[in-house]
C-alpha cells in the first residue's frame, strides 16, 4: 500500500498508465508530462509557453483543466482491471489564481473508488523559485468502462 491507501489494480498499474499516457495526443499537444504514478494517485506537469496562454500570459484555463482532468483520470485508472477503461464523466474545476510559474503541477486522487463510478479530487500547483501555489481544485466522477480495454 501506499500514501493513498490503495493498491494498482493489475501487476503492472503504473506501467499501464505510462502506456496509456503515451497514446493521449492532447497531452502531447499541450506539452504536458507524467510524473509519479501511485495506486490512486497520479502527477502531470507542464511547463508555461506561450502556445498555452491566454492573452494576459497565463496558462488558459481550459489546459489547466485538461491537465487536472487527466491527472484525476489515470489516479483512477491506476486501480481499474486489466478490462476496463477510464472515461470522465463530470468534473468541476476552481480557478483560484492566475496559473503562472516556472512549472504547473497536476495532482488527482483517488477519494472513492467504485465497480461503475470512481470519484477523484484534483490540485494544481504553479511553481516558482522552489514555491508552490495552489492554483486550482477539482472534483471529478469517472466511469469504469469494463470490457474496454485501453488501447
Amino acid at each position: 500500500m501506499t500514501r493513498t491507501g490503495f493498491a494498482f489494480g493489475t501487476p503492472d498499474g503504473a506501467d499501464r498508465v505510462r502506456q496509456s499516457f503515451a497514446r493521449q495526443g492532447a497531452m502531447a499537444t499541450l506539452g504536458a508530462s507524467l510524473g509519479a504514478i501511485e495506486p490512486g494517485y497520479c502527477a502531470i506537469s507542464l511547463v508555461p509557453t506561450p502556445a498555452v496562454a491566454q492573452q494576459h500570459g497565463y496558462v488558459h484555463a481550459g489546459v489547466v483543466s485538461a491537465i487536472v482532468d487527466s491527472a484525476g483520470g489515470y489516479a483512477g485508472f491506476s486501480l481499474f482491471p486489466a478490462t476496463a477503461s477510464v472515461l470522465t464523466v463530470e468534473f468541476k474545476v476552481n480557478l483560484l489564481a492566475p496559473a503562472a510559474g516556472e512549472r504547473l503541477v497536476a495532482e488527482g486522487f483517488v477519494v472513492k473508488p467504485g465497480r461503475t463510478l470512481c470519484v477523484t479530487r484534483g490540485e494544481v500547483h504553479a511553481e516558482q523559485a522552489g514555491r508552490r501555489k495552489l492554483v486550482a481544485l477539482m472534483q471529478q466522477t469517472l466511469m469504469v468502462m469494463h470490457g474496454k480495454a485501453d488501447l
